[in-house]
């Protein structure tokens, strides 16, 4: 089935499209990225996980049932060497989910231009190589597909002692705005999903860091992101993911150029 043209089947059987489906995830390894490779993996989709930290080249099954392949997002050869052995291995990418990211933290007067620097080159220009090159192959392939990146609600507002990664994921959006514009056409739906708290090691450690900067212990700052959502508690990866799975459905086909927030009420514009 081309992705877009469930039909009322998308209702009873909501990620019957994706059954059998290349999908690429980046940053896979853990955090967001491990909860949405696993729920590609649970709808039968065949995923390749891809992550800085894993060496290799060609996609490599993995006993968890998705398929493991390295990659530097900020670097175009290597974005380019894995959708190309992505595509030689398991076929056409239908899917791409973008999760690969970072922060710094410090305030914009204190903020190393090396600093600023790296936030930008992972988060805006890796998820903008990412989306490139998905694009353009499914541009090639003339078949509809879907390309989410993980942008996060740091792409609409603004936070203290994270200039740097509050500028990159605001690029993140106007990316995804700007893309599915140009893809529409052709049936590419382009969306961003924006996190808000969630439980992920990048979250446990700008709790200590950003204490530190604001003279507070992780704890409190952790009793802080509790007190600011009206759910009453932070996310996990799942809750991301969900969305992500929803995204990449036929469910959502008449989707594009959102930024949908995952924030447990936090964000609401």
């Amino acid at each position: 089935m081309s992705l877009g043209e469930g039909g009322n089947a998308a209702f009873t059987r909501p990620f019957a499209s994706l059954e059998g489906e290349v999908v690429l995830i980046t940053g896979a390894r853990q955090g967001i990225g491990a909860g949405v490779r696993d729920a590609f993996v649970a709808v039968g989709a065949r995923v390749v996980g891809a992550d800085l930290a894993w060496q290799e080249r060609i996609p490599t099954r993995d006993p968890e049932g998705y398929w493991r392949a390295h990659v530097d997002v900020a670097d175009e050869d290597s974005v380019e060497a894995l959708a190309s052995a992505v595509e030689t291995s398991l076929g056409t990418i239908a899917v791409v989910v973008n999760c690969a990211g970072l922060s710094t933290m410090a305030r914009v007067v204190d903020t190393p231009v090396g600093d600023w620097d790296l936030d930008e080159r992972v988060n805006a220009r890796g998820s903008f190589l990412v989306a490139r090159a998905v694009a353009r192959r499914l541009e090639d392939a003339g078949r509809g597909g879907r390309i989410i990146l993980v942008a996060s609600q740091a792409a609409k507002n603004g936070y203290r002692c994270m200039g740097a990664y509050v500028a990159s994921k605001h690029a993140v959006l106007g990316l995804t705005r700007t893309l599915s514009i140009e893809e529409a056409h052709l049936g590419i739906t382009v969306n961003a999903v924006c996190p808000g708290i969630i439980e992920t090691p990048m979250k446990h450690r700008e709790r200590v860091e950003g204490g530190r900067l604001r003279g507070m212990t992780a704890q409190e700052v952790e009793a802080e992101d509790n007190s600011q959502v009206p759910l009453g508690r932070t996310g996990t990866p799942q809750d991301v993911a969900g969305v992500c799975l929803f995204l990449a459905s036929d469910l959502a086909s008449y989707m594009t150029g959102q930024g949908i927030n995952v924030t447990g009420g936090m964000t609401m514009h």
